[in-house]
């Protein structure tokens, strides 16, 4: 438990959305609406959320475009290997048709560097390639490849409560400070 942290895990009846999802009537943007409606009724208690964050699967699905209709900025990670590159080029396009169709307000806020392992040449690499072309949109702090952040789900937990002092904790911390010194973006 992380105090002021509300989380809505998937289950497994998501595994079938994307089946449902195709023949309903604009489908791109269910996720919007829905959660547009949530957080109304959150407002009118009072409340609010600093950050809404959304997990999307590893693939340029409906329901990733479902996510990228509903968020008003990106936090893209990317692992440190050699088709993470093909992969985010592939996110950018999709990106820009998302813009250009459904959500023209949608912008890349920031990208994390993910699976970083300081040992090996193509981490590097891959960190200098995304570093040169986006620049400043990527955040200084890099998560490192760690058995600790691989073990922590499995005790249904995040890194931060499975083991705060690891690396692997400490950058995502080091992560989020940037990403709230970053100004109104991830909002």
């Amino acid at each position: 438990d992380v105090a002021g942290l509300f989380v809505v895990p998937a289950t497994i009846d998501l595994a079938g959305a994307e089946i449902e999802l195709v023949s309903m009537v604009a489908r791109e943007s269910r996720l919007r609406r829905t959660l547009d409606a949530h957080l109304s009724a959150v407002a009118r208690e009072g409340a609010r959320y600093d950050y809404v964050l959304i997990d999307c699967p590893p693939s340029l699905s409906l329901l990733t475009v479902n996510a990228l209709t509903a968020g008003r900025e990106m936090l893209v990670p990317i692992q440190c290997e050699y088709y993470a590159l093909e992969g985010l080029s592939q996110l950018m396009r999709t990106i820009e048709q998302v813009r250009e169709h459904l959500n023209p307000d949608l912008a890349l806020g920031a990208i994390m560097l993910t699976m970083f392992d300081g040992r090996t040449r193509l981490a590097a690499q891959v960190a200098a390639e995304v570093r040169k072309h986006f620049g400043a949109q990527v955040l200084r702090s890099a998560i490192p490849r760690t058995v600790r952040i691989s073990e922590a789900p499995s005790f249904g937990q995040t890194v931060l409560t499975y083991d705060p002092g690891s690396p692997g904790a400490l950058a995502y911390g080091e992560a989020a400070t940037e990403l709230a010194h970053h100004g109104e973006g991830m909002r």
